[in-house]
């Protein structure tokens, strides 16, 4: 294997074991919920953060800034000094940058220090499976500037399409207005949304129920993953805010129409779940283009 350490962020919610067993470093965002600041070493679990949501509590996120994130990357420079850290999309966050700031500094004191920062321009486990291509990579003796060309060359592939439950998340974050917020709501309108080419949270189309909106879910993937894309996609990654039925909803469809696939599965954090609510459902896979 490759000697360099991947490191990335908690909005990639990836699983802890898969972090753990894959020796992934972690930059973690903050949130707050109920007056209360969660952070790295204060945490809460996923599934009372959603309990908290539906009765109507909101959250607040916070960036890394460059000081946390100078402060891990020299953490993580004692195990290794080649570091690639894959960053949350600079179109949502400022995290990319804050990391990027940290890396200059960092090089710029430790010339033996390498870091490289690819801003994934991806979310959730978007981000995730942007990481998990490029572990895969690094298993196969690529070096830490092979897999980060490898990054950029793939990463406007990497197709993010999700759906909400309800658009009062959206208006909040203001992705909707509030005069759509209510309308839809009082018409059960699901958004589909994706994430764009400058990592932005963008709204594609609206259907009405949430059957239809997890169907609109496989029908997009069905025309991005065409038959050149087919077996480039033995792992799909899935994350939901806390609706498990459904994601068993979304697997079958997937099987149904593309065959029998890995599927990582797992609960979007805080960190996006502040802003999608719960009920959120995003889906994640290669295809010809977001």
């Amino acid at each position: 294997m490759a000697e360099f350490k991947i490191v990335t962020d908690s909005n990639s919610d990836l699983p802890q074991e898969y972090l753990e067993q894959n020796n992934i470093g972690v930059l973690y965002l903050s949130y707050t919920i109920c007056e209360q600041v969660y952070d790295e070493f204060q945490k809460l679990d996923i599934k009372e953060f959603y309990r908290l949501m539906r009765e109507g509590n909101m959250s607040t996120t916070s960036q890394v800034n460059p000081t946390q994130a100078k402060d891990k990357f020299e953490e993580y420079l004692n195990e290794n000094n080649e570091l690639l850290y894959i960053a949350f999309s600079s179109g949502l966050s400022g995290t990319c940058g804050s990391g990027q700031i940290a890396a200059q500094e960092i090089m710029e004191e430790n010339p033996n220090a390498k870091i490289i920062v690819v801003d994934s321009l991806c979310a959730s486990l978007g981000q995730g499976l942007l990481i998990h291509l490029a572990l895969q990579k690094k298993k196969e003796g690529k070096t830490i500037e092979e897999v980060a060309a490898y990054l950029e060359d793939i990463k406007l592939n990497l197709v993010h399409i999700f759906t909400v439950d309800d658009l009062n998340h959206l208006y909040r974050g203001g992705r909707v207005s509030h005069a759509t917020a209510i309308i839809g709501s009082l018409a059960s309108i699901k958004p589909i949304l994706h994430v764009d080419n400058e990592g932005h949270l963008i709204p594609i189309n609206k259907v009405r129920g949430r059957k239809k909106s997890l169907h609109a879910l496989a029908d997009y993937m069905e025309q991005k993953m065409t038959e050149e894309f087919m077996d480039k996609n033995p792992d799909i990654f899935i994350s939901h805010g806390d609706c498990l039925e459904d994601v068993e909803l979304l697997k079958e469809e997937i099987v149904k129409r593309f065959g029998e696939r890995n599927f990582l599965i797992n609960e979007v954090g805080p960190t996006v779940g502040a802003h999608s609510g719960p009920g959120t459902m995003a889906l994640f896979f290669l295809g010809t283009g977001r």
